[in-house]
């Protein structure tokens, strides 16, 4: 049947309207999840941009950038981004990695010559996977409480961790780490011959028009520069001083949503670093075991709906930060608040699933409680002992009472293990724990998930 041109006409405008009201709808959403947590006084400010393609669903700030002065957040506010400061590193690295320079397979003490690393070869690869075992300086106890308001020098900060032995034999487990990005800003200074900060703007910022991105120097000016604050019982409260030398190429940088996402789509499409280094960068480690983790060179990468999601957050005294890219879609997600703690993360995923037209993530409802035969359960009694974050090791039984598991550490009560489905738990104060089965046998297990993995092996 041939329609009549009028008929085309009308048909077309129809499609227009709608297209434009579910636009509409969407926006309006979007908007919805992203000032949610300002409005319910959880946040100081919070600025947020959603971009698909060509197209900017949302670039909207919301509360303020500083309290005392009355002064609202805008797009433009520029905050700490904390740890979302490791990708920006590790693609320097990789730049100097395709130049020749540099080797990941290099062994760190051809660049940090004082840390001592007892015979044991640590590659440059592993300082950017977290595989390295060295201890993390934000865990070191008093000593970094001690010295958190001090502008250290780098050899003084590789001192502070020297003394404490390296927590596991390098490649063989995860561990998230401040020192071994800490350690690759100080490479990247050799290598380069100019300072991180230096260095990052004329290699990055600049060249890609990221104007609100810089060294978060606590003494330098910096317009449109948010205020952080904390969050009490009895308010909010100005967040504690730290030195910016300290978080350095582990958490340094002030950036906007727009930057972000400028870079975020630069980074994937070849703009910064070449596509194998991307990756590279976006490919998860594998541990000695074979057991692989989530995390690959200042970026984790798993699925949500079936689509590829590469992401990092960041936090640092008074900011919680949140970067989630969707390759395939073109999507890009940041969250930049000035408020200690916020749901950032929380935020970029809702945002994400609405743009993707994927369901809300449900509230978590009561854990299941599957049934275990008896030979079942006694695959996974035994004694284990469990890595903690400052290196320590805790001893950990799991034990069968009358037809249950539990789980007791030293010094702790028992608790009851949970059995999810195949080998994974979940127990009360201590999250979810995957048991490792090799032949029948529990042989470890690891606790929590992402940039907060512990890990147990049999005794």
């Amino acid at each position: 049947m041939k329609l009549r041109p009028s008929l085309c006409l009308a048909l077309s405008a129809f499609a227009a309207v709608a297209a434009q009201a579910q636009s509409s709808s969407l926006a309006q959403r979007l908007d919805s999840i992203a000032g949610a947590p300002v409005k319910a006084g959880n946040v100081a400010g919070m600025a947020v941009a959603v971009v698909k393609g060509r197209d900017t669903l949302l670039m909207k700030a919301y509360g303020f950038a500083d309290l005392e002065n009355q002064v609202p957040a805008t797009p433009q506010t520029v905050f700490r981004i904390g740890s979302v400061t490791k990708q920006f590193t590790s693609a320097a690295v990789m730049q100097l990695v395709e130049q020749g320079k540099v080797s990941l397979d290099d062994d760190m003490s051809k660049y940090i010559p004082k840390y001592p690393t007892r015979g044991k070869k640590i590659t440059v690869r592993q300082l950017l996977n977290h595989t390295s075992g060295i201890p993390s300086y934000t865990d070191v106890g008093p000593t970094f409480g001690a010295v958190m308001r001090s502008d250290l020098s780098r050899d003084s900060l590789v001192s502070l961790i020297s003394p404490n032995a390296l927590q596991f034999e390098p490649g063989s487990h995860f561990y998230y780490n401040n020192t071994g990005y800490f350690m690759l800003g100080m490479l990247i200074e050799q290598v380069s011959g100019k300072p991180y900060g230096q260095y990052l703007a004329e290699q990055i910022f600049t060249p890609n028009g990221m104007s609100g991105s810089t060294y978060c120097d606590t003494r330098k000016i910096i317009p449109k520069r948010a205020a952080g604050y904390d969050r009490t019982p009895q308010g909010l409260v100005n967040a504690g001083f730290l030195s910016m030398e300290l978080p350095y190429a582990a958490g340094s940088l002030c950036s906007t949503v727009g930057d972000l996402v400028a870079w975020s789509n630069k980074l994937y499409s070849g703009g910064i670093v070449s596509a194998a280094s991307y990756k590279e960068m976006t490919t998860p480690v594998r541990l000695t075991s074979g057991r692989p983790m989530t995390y690959g060179f200042g970026l984790t990468a798993d699925t949500l709906g079936g689509r590829r999601v590469v992401q990092h957050g960041g936090g640092i005294n008074g900011f919680i930060s949140s970067l989630v890219t969707v390759p395939e879609e073109g999507l890009v997600v940041a969250v930049l608040a000035n408020t200690s703690p916020a749901p950032s993360d929380q935020v970029a995923n809702a945002l994400v699933r609405a743009v993707l037209g994927l369901p809300a993530a449900s509230p978590p409802g009561p854990p299941k409680d599957v049934a275990l035969g008896a030979e079942e359960r006694a695959r996974y009694v035994g004694t284990y002992e469990l890595t903690r974050p400052d290196g320590s090791k805790l001893g950990v039984k799991v034990v069968e009472e009358n037809g249950q598991l539990m789980v007791q550490a030293d010094g702790q009560r028992a608790a009851r293990l949970m059995n999810q489905g195949g080998s994974v738990f979940v127990v009360q104060g201590a999250g979810r724990i995957a048991f490792d089965v090799v032949n029948g046998r529990a042989v470890g297990f690891v606790q929590g998930g992402g940039s907060r993995t512990l890990e147990a092996v049999r005794k």
